[in-house]
């Protein structure tokens, strides 16, 4: 019996078929990751229910029954029945909250408009504006003069915000530390902080995986003393208890001690962050390193390191969100942070109202989420940039 040798070949390829309208697009999306299962199903209507149940009072008390600033506005809106939000009222107080006792310009502060609202501030305005110019070219991976910028930054900017700030040369009126407040004092604690804390948790790190036994007891000591307290109790002793070791008539600036105090203790917690990227390395990397014939400080900079704080980077923003957070426990010592601004404005009479105290806060907090948000995004940005080790 013959066989049946014939055979059928594809003489065209078959044009590609769009996909089924329920896998693509929003339905796609819902499908395949709200109603992918029962248990997903029921969260997702459970979800839904408690945000239907959540959203509209509070969209109702930040937006639809708040009142606006506009001409015409006054407290007695704000006192209202169903008045939500007072934003009026932050408006009235926005340059108490940035600005805190700072004192204003005495010719611009008679003038009107955009302009003289802004030069009525100019020198913490032009601290602002250098400081964002300076940052923003140093935090884009790609432009070029890194170094030049890096020595701007990190040198020059923090002689010029002093002499701003403090006055008392070149004409400027002296203001002392305690007339700062509100958010500037906030960014001048966290970015001193971050700045500090960083490089002094690496030296910190390094000396901890020392093989000199002085160099790695006094590192261990220091990171698991102020590890073992409180940031409130390290304000305390600095604000409180620290005077009273100083010579009769020396005195050291409040805000200087905070700055201290924050720095050191947020360094003894990046040290620990540092102290785990060296570990997960593999001793390979030394050894090919010390192959090369490249001495501790040479591995370290050009192989150990870069390599130990790539893999760290959620980590080491955490600190910095961190301790972001952390500079509103300077209230608690009388300094006039963010914080300590809207508590204090929210005992002014002229705005009291029921929801006064929680505009002030709502407006704090949205502040604070601001900049954590743009330091947790610039993060994971900087993790995909730098994320070649398992790439194709």
């Amino acid at each position: 019996m013959a066989k049946n040798n014939l055979a059928y070949v594809r003489t065209e390829i078959v044009p590609e078929s769009p996909a089924p309208d329920l896998s693509k697009g929003i339905i796609g999306w819902v499908k395949n990751n709200l109603f992918s299962s029962i248990s997903n199903s029921i969260m997702t209507i459970v979800g839904a229910m408690f945000l239907m149940w959540v959203l509209p009072p509070i969209y109702g008390f930040l937006f639809g029954n708040a009142v606006w600033p506009g001409e015409g506005v006054t407290v007695e809106d704000c006192r209202a029945k169903g008045a939500g939000a007072c934003w009026a009222y932050i408006d009235d107080r926005m340059t108490f909250f940035i600005y805190g006792f700072f004192p204003k310009d005495a010719y611009w502060v008679t003038q009107e408009g955009l302009i003289a609202s802004i030069m009525t501030y100019w020198r913490v305005n032009l601290v602002f504006a250098v400081g964002t110019l300076l940052l923003v070219p140093l935090m884009w991976p790609d432009l070029k003069y890194k170094l030049l910028n890096s020595i701007l930054f990190f040198v020059v900017y923090p002689v010029f915000v002093f002499f701003m700030l403090t006055g008392g040369v070149f004409g400027l009126e002296e203001v002392p530390t305690v007339k700062w407040g509100g958010l500037t004092v906030t960014l001048i604690i966290g970015l001193v902080g971050i700045v500090v804390s960083l490089p002094l948790g690496i030296v910190l790190a390094l000396g901890r995986q020392s093989k000199m036994p002085i160099i790695k007891t006094f590192c261990i000591m220091f990171i698991e003393v102020w590890r073992a307290v409180p940031l409130i109790t390290v304000l305390f002793m600095a604000s409180v208890m620290l005077p009273l070791f100083m010579p009769v008539g020396m005195t050291i600036d409040k805000l200087l001690r905070a700055l201290v105090g924050v720095s050191l203790f947020s360094a003894a917690y990046m040290a620990e962050v540092v102290r785990g990227g060296l570990q997960a390395l593999p001793k390979g990397q030394s050894e090919a390193a010390a192959s090369l014939g490249l001495n501790y400080w040479k591995s370290m900079g050009f192989i150990i390191l870069p390599q130990a704080l790539k893999h760290v980077i959620p980590g080491i923003v955490n600190s910095f969100i961190a301790l972001f957070k952390d500079t509103s426990l300077v209230a608690i010592v009388g300094i006039f942070d963010l914080l300590r601004a809207t508590q204090v404005a929210n005992l002014n009479l002229d705005w009291a109202s029921s929801n006064q105290a929680i505009t002030g806060y709502v407006f704090a907090a949205a502040i604070f989420w601001a900049f954590c948000f743009g330091m947790s995004r610039y993060s994971i940005m900087m993790e995909h940039r730098l994320d070649t080790g398992h790439k194709n």
